[in-house]
């Protein structure tokens, strides 16, 4: 994964004076090669990092076309926004005559770092990919780079490395939906987000301070919490609610979190929206199975993984160069439902 012209079967049979059918036999541990010869090549692709590539393999014993195939790494398969995400890059995929190769890093740094080595192995054309929350260190995806793999980098992007990306105007979706709630009555509104060692984080939180200033209204750090599930909400807003000057609303990063919230503000007997507003960030399938329904920041998940595959195409065939980061952003829009006034 190091070197930028990876070695080969064909390499290693020309360095042993040998066939490239008798280098895989022999990394295949065949009793047909001499045990003598067998350890010798594999030795030498041991020592060299050699890293068969898969596909190509089942590939060669099949009648089907080499197919083009974009890795994908998602952090969770069950959050609403990734699997639209994920729709989008297979639909644009798919009618640009490519197919997609699907992992879940489930939030972990180091499982993220073993799906890029696999990736890499199995010669993907291309990886897009969202960081879990878990990675703080980025040498992996930088080691894609340098060997040559196009990465296009969706939703929770790094900045430490020199690549393309895809992302929803954060700021802005935030800096909306506070506004709304900020002009719907709200007087203290609490924030509930993801850490903020992610920009996406960092950009909502922003869009939250700036929407309360704009509008005279001092942020105050006692309402500022960092949770980003449902779970988590159902257990820290009791306490919040019970604060002797507690919010009147509150915006939380993802629809799960403000879900838990409203849930638990009505268990405590508060009427939402009239004594409590919430809107979350996502507008995914439970938006609209709650009661009342959710007020929430659109961000048009299909449309981020289109985009992202359009990209990552683009840069495969050329028409993008491929040491080009390019940017780009697609705009939410809030969608005022019943959990607001």
């Amino acid at each position: 994964m190091e070197e930028k012209a990876p070695l080969t079967m064909k390499d290693i049979a020309r360095e042993f004076g040998t066939s490239v059918a008798t280098v895989s036999r022999a990394l295949k541990d065949s009793p047909r090669i001499s045990a003598e010869r067998r350890a010798a090549i594999q030795k030498y692709a041991r020592e060299h990092n050699f890293a068969p590539n898969l596909i190509a393999e089942s590939l060669r014993h099949s009648k089907v076309k080499a197919m083009k195939v974009i890795g994908v790494i998602i952090p969770e398969f069950t959050h609403f926004y990734f699997s639209s995400i994920l729709t989008g890059i297979e639909e644009e995929a798919s009618a640009r005559g490519y197919r997609i190769m699907v992992a879940q890093s489930n939030e972990q740094y180091e499982r993220e770092v073993k799906i890029c080595q696999s990736f890499y192995e199995n010669k993907v054309c291309g990886i897009i990919v969202s960081q879990a929350k878990d990675t703080h260190q980025y040498d992996h995806f930088q080691r894609l780079i340098d060997a040559g793999v196009p990465l296009v980098f969706y939703d929770r992007i790094c900045t430490g490395v020199n690549a393309s990306r895809v992302v929803v105007d954060d700021y802005m979706g935030a800096y909306n939906a506070v506004t709304h709630l900020v002009e719907t009555g709200c007087r203290r509104i609490a924030f509930y987000g993801s850490s903020m060692t992610m920009e996406i984080s960092k950009n909502r939180f922003n869009g939250y301070k700036d929407a309360l200033l704009k509008h005279g209204l001092q942020p105050d750090e006692s309402l500022w919490r960092i949770c980003d599930n449902r779970a988590d909400a159902e257990a820290i807003t009791p306490g919040i609610l019970k604060m002797e000057n507690r919010p009147d609303g509150f915006f939380a990063v993802n629809d799960d979190t403000a879900i838990g919230i409203l849930y638990t503000a009505k268990r405590m007997g508060l009427r939402v929206p009239d004594d409590v507003s919430i809107c979350g960030f996502t507008n995914g399938q439970r938006a609209v199975a709650c009661d009342p329904m959710l007020t929430t920041v659109e961000q048009r998940g299909i449309k981020v993984g289109e985009e992202a595959a359009d990209i990552l195409i683009s840069q495969v065939e050329g028409t993008i160069p491929r040491d080009k980061m390019e940017r780009r952003i697609v705009r939410t829009r809030l969608i005022v439902r019943g959990t607001t006034r």
